[in-house]
């Protein structure tokens, strides 16, 4: 990897594991075929040889053949003056494959779904990235280690 590139951290080394008991196929796709395991963290590679972890790669869009990154969205959404919190999700979609779900917790006022298209669009958010569903929720829920459950947001949505 260059120098300012992104791409996926790939490690292997005695803590590593090796595989997952009995899941050949599961192992496939989370391995290389020298023995790397693939951890889904988006990283870039600094001057100083140190890297930087981005993202996920695991956590994308894919609408219509456009993939994108959840958290690039969420960043815009965060720089609205309600938005306390923000999630985003993909969503099955027939036709596109999946949409764009944003999940929000607002302090007071509550953005309509144009409002924020208007203001994503102002920001330079391309339209196949504008959220089709918006959650207005209280609180986001959060993993044990503190981080947004999108696995729960994604149930609540679907139910």
């Amino acid at each position: 990897m260059k120098v300012g590139e992104e791409g996926e951290l790939l490690t292997r080394g005695p803590y590593t594991l090796r595989g997952y008991y009995r899941a050949e196929e599961y192992n496939r796709r989370a391995f290389t075929p020298d023995g790397f395991y693939r951890s889904g963290d988006r990283v870039r590679k600094l001057d100083n040889g140190n890297i930087v972890v981005t993202g996920r790669l695991k956590d994308v869009v894919n609408r219509g053949g456009e993939t994108f990154a959840c958290d690039e969205i969420e960043e815009h959404l965060l720089a609205h003056p309600y938005i306390q919190q923000a999630a985003v999700i993909p969503l099955p979609d027939k036709v596109l494959g999946e949409q764009v779900g944003a999940a929000i917790v607002c302090a007071d006022k509550t953005p309509t779904l144009q409002m924020l298209h208007d203001f994503l669009t102002d920001r330079g958010l391309a339209t196949f990235k504008l959220p089709e569903q918006l959650n207005v929720l209280s609180h986001l829920p959060v993993t044990a280690v503190g981080k947004i459950d999108k696995k729960k947001l994604l149930k609540h949505e679907n139910q």
